[in-house]
């Protein structure tokens, strides 16, 4: 629950936290280091615009990592599946 003077902020973020090294892509929510790191910096425009292109940059994990079970089957192993 947000503080009464706070104001949500929408993200992206599934809270695993894994940055692919060959994409540069957080292997959670699609999005880059310096993207994770700005975001509370971001104007709403700036944060749907990165938002636009993450369901791209997820099916492009998931493509490259397929023998490793792509991003779903990592995820599984980061929870212990």
């Amino acid at each position: 629950m947000n503080a009464p003077n706070q104001i949500a902020i929408e993200t992206p973020c599934i809270k695993i936290c894994v940055v692919d090294p060959e994409t540069g892509f957080c292997i959670g929510c699609g999005r880059t280091r310096g993207e994770i790191g700005g975001w509370l910096g971001m104007s709403p425009e700036e944060r749907r615009a990165v938002m636009g292109e993450l369901g791209h940059r997820v099916e492009q994990l998931t493509k490259r990592k397929t023998r490793r079970g792509g991003r779903a089957g990592r995820i599984q192993a980061l929870n212990g599946g």
